[in-house]
């Protein structure tokens, strides 16, 4: 299923860097991040791979250089970003005193659905119809990692950032993180911050933070 082309994003990393006091992260990051195109981020824990994942997303600012996003050539400011960005990480808050159906119901107060979907569809597509009216913090660690992941997919958005996408994850969950990655992924520009091959089998470039020390 594709995203709509007209909402075709583009990224340009110049010179970005992180420090936390006196310690670079990473620094000298240059790069361009094409829409419909996969990337992934790999590196070591505490490279920075999460750090630059939560950059892109706008969650926080480099302490060097700049990080400009492109919407059809037009140039779109980190306070438009968050209508066009679907993140997921394992340590993402979801309402967890909701029911799954309350809480897909009230992400997409915000965000809008995929093409063709309900938050009917989407609790059939990860497989949680039984339990959609129960408290999600009753929820296993796996279960939870799905609905992080399906209220990111499911959402209509260019950017898709995605953080060790398959913590916590049972087989079937691994199998049902691939299948999306492949159906969901058309026109859109999707990074996964992993080092785990199973989350970012096929894409387009690997970035190694490494290479930025």
């Amino acid at each position: 299923m594709a995203i709509p082309a007209e909402t075709a994003m583009t990224i340009s990393v110049n010179q970005v860097g992180k420090r936390y006091q006196q310690h670079w992260v990473f620094k000298g990051l240059d790069y361009t991040f094409e829409n419909g195109k996969q990337y992934a981020i790999l590196g070591a824990n505490g490279s920075g791979k999460s750090t630059l994942l939560r950059m892109l997303a706008g969650m926080q600012s480099p302490n060097k250089g700049t990080i400009e996003y492109n919407i059809n050539n037009t140039q779109l400011s980190t306070e438009k970003l968050f209508q066009h960005v679907s993140f997921c990480a394992p340590g993402m808050d979801i309402i967890e005193e909701m029911s799954l159906k309350e809480f897909l119901t009230f992400h997409f107060t915000f965000k809008k659905i995929l093409n063709g979907f309900t938050v009917d569809k989407i609790i059939e597509a990860m497989g949680l119809q039984k339990v959609s009216h129960k408290f999600i913090h009753d929820f296993s660690s796996g279960m939870k990692q799905r609905v992080k992941l399906a209220q990111a997919f499911f959402t209509q958005t260019s950017l898709l950032l995605l953080d060790e996408p398959c913590s916590n994850l049972d087989l079937q969950g691994v199998q049902t993180y691939q299948d999306w990655l492949k159906q969901y992924s058309h026109n859109r520009l999707i990074i996964i911050a992993s080092n785990d091959e199973r989350e970012y089998e096929g894409v387009h470039d690997l970035i190694s933070m490494q290479d930025y020390k």
